[in-house]
């Protein structure tokens, strides 16, 4: 079975987060060589019985689909997390489970987060898509851009709007979710519910107790039923990270968790590395606007957290896009992935010029880290304002924010 890379996603709702704010934050993951792009879709209606190209398979279209904003890794169609026009913000887990994951090609997890926030306005709306979908299509195929193996894995997703969240875990076509209101909470690369379970899957337990994973007389415990007998539960050290904060948990602080490495939740390891992160702020007051910071790029210790706003004339960043290589793509053709083309983007390759600085040249690598977090904290000041100003939000002011924060970004590295 392949191993799930050591993902961390988490959720603080007020009073734990700050002046009635929903803090969402991901680490993602990925194989080192991997490419994340960020990317902006606006809302669109489509044709009757019109079909949507996800990674591997095609689906029947609805006729509108939401506003959305994705970090993905480049080949594929679907979304490692994002958000959506209605402040849902989605972010899911690869995991392993006693029962394996199917390698035959069907929606992948990460397709599952795009659909889901294209199709909900609501986290438990998004929550409905994704286990309709599940049920419809199934998940299965590649994880990976990997021609010598299929890593294939079930699915965990954490959806949260500025009034919920919803912990959905999956193995096959079967979930269980829990609802989270208050606190914090914190999911991995492992199951995580427990006996705390708002809805699952009407055969769930029936399933368990035919492949003699549970009785039927104790206590139903999801994890314990549905994890390999080897797994044993780490993914607290994340969770722990979070609570361990005295003070309200505010984007800073979540910021400061992503980047930790000591905790595990930074990971940076032979095999893997954070490709790409996101943190949003949720207001729980609908007349502010919600905020969400990309990195687009590697390493959140070594990257800049760039605000972006929905409005309606979101200007497009090319240089946070991969290059387009259409049905040539070796993701597309079958056999897949006989070639692995170079998917790096703009920000991408002048990042790669400052991660080598930062690791190289101490004295040159301390100064060109104090002014990237000297950009970032610009950033996040002017959101504050935002956030904290009576006066309704300037659409033209916000419109080009992610664009000319990548702009100053990549200048600033040449």
């Amino acid at each position: 079975m392949a191993v799930a890379p050591p993902s961390y996603c988490f959720v603080a709702f007020p009073p734990r987060a700050k002046d009635g704010l929903v803090v969402f934050g991901k680490n993602s993951a990925r194989p080192r060589d991997e490419v994340q792009e960020v990317v902006y879709f606006s809302a669109a209606d489509h044709e009757p019985e019109s079909k949507v190209e996800c990674t591997y398979i095609s689906i029947n279209q609805v006729p509108r689909t939401h506003a959305i904003v994705i970090s993905r890794p480049a080949w594929l169609w679907g979304a490692e997390m994002g958000a959506n026009e209605h402040g849902v913000c989605i972010a899911n887990e690869a995991v392993n489970a006693r029962e394996p994951a199917a390698e035959t090609e069907a929606l992948l997890g990460m397709d599952l987060v795009r659909l889901g926030l294209e199709r909900g306005a609501t986290a438990k709306e998004a929550l409905d898509v994704i286990i309709a979908l599940l049920e419809e299509h199934g998940q299965g195929g590649n994880y990976y851009e990997d021609a010598n193996s299929c890593h294939s894995f079930q699915s965990a997703y954490l959806i949260v709007d500025r009034e919920e969240a919803w912990v959905l875990e999956t193995v096959g076509k079967y979930w269980a979710a829990e609802k989270i209101t208050e606190g914090v909470k914190c999911i991995c690369n492992q199951l995580s519910l427990t006996t705390k379970i708002d809805a699952e899957h009407p055969e769930l337990r029936s399933y368990a107790q035919s492949q003699g994973w549970w009785t039927g007389e104790d206590e139903f415990n999801f994890s314990e039923v549905f994890s390999p007998s080897d797994d044993h539960l780490t993914c607290c050290s994340g969770r722990d990270t979070l609570e361990k904060q005295e003070e309200s948990i505010t984007v800073q602080t979540m910021i400061d968790v992503l980047r930790d490495k000591a905790s595990g939740v930074c990971v940076d390891s032979e095999s893997f590395l954070t490709t790409a992160s996101i943190v949003s702020v949720l207001p729980q007051s609908r007349s502010s606007p919600c905020v969400h910071y990309f990195t687009g790029t590697p390493d959140p210790s070594r990257s800049i957290f760039k605000p972006f706003i929905f409005v309606d004339d979101v200007k497009l960043v090319p240089k946070a896009q991969s290059p387009c290589f259409g049905d040539d793509d070796p993701a597309k053709k079958e056999p897949r992935f006989q070639e692995k083309p170079d998917r790096r983007h703009e920000l991408y390759k002048a990042h790669e010029w400052a991660r080598a600085v930062l690791e190289s040249d101490e004295e040159q690598g301390q100064k060109l880290r104090k002014t990237m977090l000297e950009l970032e904290k610009q950033g996040l000041e002017a959101m504050e304002e935002i956030l904290t100003s009576s006066d309704p939000l300037d659409p033209t002011e916000v419109g080009d924010l992610f664009y000319d924060c990548v702009d100053t970004e990549i200048k600033f590295f040449k």
